[in-house]
């Protein structure tokens, strides 16, 4: 992660997300943004590798810069950075694409591994998020179990995105174009009921999913 744009109306807040930061990705360059209005503009005029994005803004709502993100750097790590837990605020942020959810709240030594963990694929979530989402999943879930729902592709392409690899990277994988790979994503969102990587990372643990990357690339 060498750009990161962290959006955060609170001065000292955006100082302390900046160095947890620079910590977890020594070398990057920061960018900062006070409002939405500014975060919007930011990702408009420069490509970023992860931005670190509040919801309560004074001018309007973390997501729609990161809406705007998606739309225009669709390659981008989002992870939200709040002190808002409540259930309305997690599934917003999950349906409107973010790759990690992260409460203020915790210690910084577990911020800087959360956020080291996206080079590894792995969905940056505070741990009693991560948990609620298991709950949500075990009661609302699809009543069929996703094994018996998911063709043999669908899952070779669930692992992969699990593991953080983008559509591209999957279909280099699997040897397929890039279109059929957004089509097999799309099935598989609609078959489990989900809107973002983060819960297909999650799905993808759950069922012991594992494709290695093929060497020599």
């Amino acid at each position: 992660m060498k750009e990161i744009l962290i959006v955060e109306d609170i001065a000292e807040t955006r100082r302390w997300l900046g160095d947890i930061a620079s910590t977890a990705f020594p070398g990057c360059t920061i960018s900062e943004a006070r409002n939405m209005r500014a975060g919007i503009s930011a990702v408009a005029s420069k490509d970023f590798d992860l931005a670190m994005i509040d919801l309560g803004l004074p001018d309007g709502s973390g997501l729609d810069v990161l809406r705007n993100l998606r739309l225009v750097q669709p390659k981008a790590a989002c992870i939200i950075t709040t002190v808002m837990g409540e259930d309305s605020h997690i599934v917003a942020a999950l349906s409107a694409g973010a790759d990690g959810y992260l409460l203020k709240e915790q210690p910084e030594d577990l911020l800087i591994q959360q956020l080291r963990q996206l080079a590894q694929g792995i969905p940056a979530l505070t741990p009693s998020i991560a948990r609620r989402i298991m709950e949500h999943f075990r009661y609302t879930g699809p009543a069929a179990d996703p094994e018996d729902e998911l063709s043999s592709r669908e899952k070779e392409v669930l692992a992969l995105i699990g593991r953080g690899l983008r559509n591209v990277e999957v279909a280099e994988d699997l040897d397929i174009a890039e279109g059929t790979v957004a089509s097999h994503i799309k099935t598989i969102y609609r078959k489990l009921g989900i809107s973002s990587r983060a819960e297909a990372a999650w799905h993808a643990a759950r069922m012991g999913l594992v494709a290695p990357r093929q060497t020599g690339r």
